[in-house]
């Protein structure tokens, strides 16, 4: 039995989950906690719920879905994993900030482990996760996709009714469409757990949403 507890965090309400299951092993996907409070409470639940991270993922190398990535390597000895394509996001966290934020970050953020690739699956516990490439709003963008419990994490390529912004620097429009047809070959009762905003399914998205086909 798989449990999803998510937590929304930073300005932009950014989702970040942890998945665990019952041998207690579990992954963290997109930590993009800020704030002392938002990443006390992701660290409080894993430690409340006696889990053992082994990976925190990244769907893609946006700054607002790895805030809390230092803190996950200090706490849990974990480095993000994200796909080769966003190394450029991943090796610049403080030029990234001031560019798309306006910010300063108060610490470095790891660099990462450029490791996802699509014939890498994601192990922990007693499920996979498929690692599905699709780019488009940036050029490492991947969703993750659990068969056995008919899920996939789909960070800011599909939300609910919507896509996510091909505009940033390495976004493509026309990837991103052909990454959501990718994705909508999946089972329509699949349920999509997206990197903002509510969950949804792949059947809806395909009735509900103008850039889903098959």
């Amino acid at each position: 039995m798989i449990k999803i507890e998510t937590f929304v965090v930073n300005p932009i309400q950014e989702n970040c989950y942890v998945i665990s299951d019952e041998t207690k092993e579990c992954v963290i996907i997109d930590c993009g906690a800020l704030s002392e409070s938002e990443q006390k409470a992701i660290i409080t639940y894993i430690k409340e719920e006696k889990l053992r991270p082994v990976h925190n993922l990244g769907t893609h190398g946006h700054l607002d879905h790895h805030f809390g990535d230092a803190v996950i390597e200090k706490v849990f000895k974990l480095k993000p994993e994200v796909e080769k394509g966003d190394a450029v996001l991943m090796q610049s966290p403080k030029e990234a900030a001031r560019h798309m934020f306006g910010m300063e970050l108060p610490e470095d953020l790891p660099a990462g482990n450029l490791s996802l690739t699509a014939e890498g699956d994601i192990n922990f516990g007693s499920h996979v996760f498929q690692v599905i490439p699709t780019p488009g709003h940036s050029q490492g963008s991947v969703s993750f996709y659990c068969a056995k419990e008919n899920i996939v994490f789909t960070g800011d390529t599909l939300f609910k009714g919507s896509i996510g912004r091909t505009d940033f620097p390495g976004g493509n429009r026309f990837q991103i469409i052909s990454s959501l047809r990718r994705l909508a070959q999946l089972p329509d009762a699949t349920v999509v757990y997206p990197g903002h905003g509510p969950q949804t399914t792949i059947g809806y998205e395909l009735a509900h949403n103008p850039y889903m086909d098959r």
